[in-house]
């Protein structure tokens, strides 16, 4: 199927020079002379390699079929994640290179959902707010205004800040979009 410039969105998946890559942020621009052009910020989903390209604004592209997978995490060894399809007791292994960003957010029994093309897991989509405990934080301060927060370190290792009030081996709610306290569990 082509998709046209005018089609674009984020998160939207193209097939450019044989790898399947996944708009991030693109804009129109309309230079004052000569043809518009595509500005776009796109992730290669194979090598994880992000890139700044410009194309026509007349250009065709090839949809990616990405196919969507819901699992659940497993066990990770090795710099190995491994996560298991809850219908078929398929196992999927993802490189700990591929889950950057992701890894601290990746907690026992996580439902994800595992990005793939021609076979080959590419990405895991996190749901949108993961409950953590929180492993270590200073006590709070006595009298310190509500709306102060204090760096904690969960049980993945992921370092994010709190509210004064939030205690060790406390449960709370974290965002994946932009890791922030949601509240608590």
């Amino acid at each position: 199927m082509a998709i046209e410039s005018g089609d674009f969105k984020t998160g939207l998946t193209l097939l450019i020079d044989g790898d399947p890559w996944v708009v991030l942020d693109f804009q129109h621009v309309k230079p004052g002379k000569g043809a518009a052009i595509l500005s776009t910020k796109m992730k290669n989903l194979r090598t994880g390699s992000t890139q700044e390209r410009n194309f026509n604004a007349n250009t065709k592209f090839e949809a990616a079929n990405i196919e969507r997978k819901a699992a659940t995490f497993s066990y990770s060894a090795d710099g190995v994640y491994y996560f298991m399809d809850g219908d078929t007791y398929e196992t999927y292994e993802v490189s700990e290179t591929n889950l950057e960003e992701k890894k601290g957010y990746i907690i026992d029994s996580l439902e994800v959902v595992l990005m793939m093309y021609d076979g080959q897991v590419l990405d895991i989509t996190l749901p949108s707010t993961v409950e953590m405990t929180v492993a270590d934080t200073t006590p709070a301060i006595k009298g310190a205004p509500s709306t102060q927060t204090k760096v904690a370190t969960t049980n993945t290792g992921l370092s994010i800040r709190v509210p004064q009030f939030i205690d060790q081996g406390e449960k709370i709610l974290v965002n994946t979009n932009d890791g922030t306290y949601s509240g608590r569990a």
